[in-house]
């Protein structure tokens, strides 16, 4: 395995499949994911006061630490919801194909 501190895992809940897929696409096409993906979920959660419960779209992604802002902005222009959490995990190593496929699909850094 090769040490690879600045890769990250991502994850985020989306409305449904229609606006996941269409975050997912962007992140993709703008080179700021290498991958996303979709899982069903359950989510229980407070919301001004109150417990609620949706059915929802996991994202589940794989990119760099430091694109985390673009990627912020980008879900931020395209989320259905008054609030998003976005939140991103350090990945400590990857395997060497992992980490030469992350290299080449992602935007170069800055």
């Amino acid at each position: 395995m090769a040490k690879v501190a600045n890769y990250c895992q991502l994850w985020l809940t989306c409305r449904d499949k229609t606006e996941a897929g269409k975050i997912a696409d962007s992140l993709l096409k703008k080179r700021l994911i290498a991958c996303a993906r979709q899982v069903p979920v359950n989510s229980a959660y407070r919301w001004k006061g109150k417990i609620d419960s949706s059915k929802e779209i996991m994202l589940l992604m794989e990119s760099r630490t430091d694109l985390f802002d673009e990627i912020e902005a980008e879900v931020k222009k395209l989320y259905s919801y008054d609030t998003f959490v976005l939140g991103a995990v350090t990945t400590s190593k990857v395997s060497k194909n992992a980490g030469k496929w992350l290299r080449s699909e992602l935007k170069h850094g800055s």
